[in-house]
């Protein structure tokens, strides 16, 4: 059977330091730091006082009063993400298969928001149960998915991914999959998620997760530095349109990037801490490149999953340089989540488009923040400090990895016909 070429059509987002596609590229290229004070709740009593929040964003400006109260933010995201990519492929709702067309979207943890709003009403009471209709479906995992599908009318696969950090890249992976095999012209596939609040920001702190340094809360999140001491959570969301390319071509579609491979793998060692020397990070980016049939030498760019946790930073680069061998020193790394935070489930999908954002524009994104290099990292790969790279860009890999050992992988390749 001869597999189907997959290609990216639309894309959009709202995150920390975009709230569409074009502030977001323009905000990688700058290397913006979306790190601030918590806005959404009082902090003060807690160890970390900062995040990655969304700015300036106001429901009302996307939802009606009705429609708000029955979405948790983590599906707001969502419906904000998919409409611009949606609008962005141009894909005509009238003329499209509906029955070949689908939603695959992901979210680590869903609704915590309305999980923790219900249940912080209910032991505000005397015992007597007093919970909203909304509260199951407002707060389950896949409705995001389900909301996308309705407000477009595609009746094609339709559910979510959950694996922690890793769920959006399995997402996308899936979707790729599926279309590459005949199943689905076109999907709409991301992630979501909205975990900043007591519930979100406590459990990670709990942990010792979270960076805690918030007397320099603007440039937290440090990946490779030797004074990272965890992860800044962020928030918001990430959609592609993911087509069949002779779907694509035949209506005129404008092509981002070829979607070429994906690579799955788990760990199986400890349920937060990643293996010392990076054994699933290095299979599953193994696993990645023979799915595209590409040699490590082809691969220009890694976008690491580079958390900023002091464990982590170190097994990945170990993982890179196991894979990539002398090649590793002409790569480019770097990791976006010195600029956006870490966005837990959305963190795959939001960053896939940062690695299409490097082969549209020829231009690496930058680690930022990285002023003082772990001397347990190879110094001589070149994790572009600082400030966004031009280079000559044909192929890029993207990794997350999460929590339960779960490891993926996708690779983009710059599209030809």
């Amino acid at each position: 059977m001869e597999l189907k070429r997959v290609v990216v059509t639309g894309l959009g987002t709202i995150n920390p330091i975009g709230n569409n596609i074009q502030e977001y590229w323009n905000s990688l290229e700058q290397g913006t730091s979306g790190s601030d004070l918590i806005k959404g709740f009082d902090a003060s009593k807690f160890k970390t006082q900062f995040a990655c929040e969304l700015k300036n964003y106001d429901p009302k400006n996307y939802f009606d009063r009705k429609e708000e109260k029955k979405l948790d933010r983590y599906a707001q995201y969502a419906l904000i993400a998919a409409e611009e990519a949606v609008k962005d492929s141009n894909l005509n709702l009238e003329t499209l298969d509906l029955d070949e067309s689908g939603v695959i979207w992901a979210s680590g943890i869903g609704g915590i928001q309305t999980f923790f709003e219900e249940m912080r009403g209910y032991f505000a009471g005397d015992g007597t149960p007093r919970f909203s209709p909304f509260f199951i479906p407002k707060m389950i995992s896949d409705i995001a998915a389900g909301h996308i599908s309705m407000k477009y009318g595609f009746r094609g696969p339709n559910y979510s991914t959950v694996s922690a950090c890793a769920s959006s890249t399995n997402g996308l992976i899936d979707a790729f999959n599926l279309i590459r095999l005949g199943k689905a012209k076109v999907f709409i596939s991301g992630g979501s998620e909205a975990s900043v609040n007591e519930a979100g920001v406590g459990g990670f702190n709990s942990m010792q997760a979270l960076s805690t340094n918030n007397a320099e809360y603007q440039s937290a999140s440090r990946p490779f530095d030797a004074t990272r001491d965890g992860f800044v959570i962020g928030e918001g969301a990430a959609a592609l349109i993911l087509e069949e390319y002779e779907h694509a071509k035949a209506r005129g579609a404008k092509i981002y990037a070829e979607m070429v491979g994906g690579g799955m793998t788990a760990d199986a060692y400890h349920l937060t801490a990643p293996h010392p020397e990076g054994l699933g990070a290095r299979n599953v980016m193994i696993q990645a490149l023979k799915d595209a049939n590409l040699k490590p030498e082809d691969i220009d760019y890694v976008n690491v999953h580079g958390t900023s946790t002091p464990l982590g930073d170190i097994a990945e680069t170990k993982a890179i340089l196991a894979v990539f061998g002398e090649h590793a020193y002409k790569l480019n790394v770097s990791s976006t989540k010195s600029m956006h935070g870490h966005l837990l489930g959305a963190a795959g999908a939001v960053e896939a488009i940062a690695t299409i954002f490097a082969l549209c524009k020829q231009t690496i994104p930058p680690t930022i923040n990285l002023k003082n290099l772990d001397p347990e990292i190879d110094s001589k790969l070149n994790l572009t400090p600082n400030v966004a790279q031009k280079r000559e860009v044909k192929a890029v890999l993207s990794n997350t990895f999460g929590f339960g050992g779960h490891n993926s992988s996708v690779i983009f390749k710059k599209f030809v016909e």
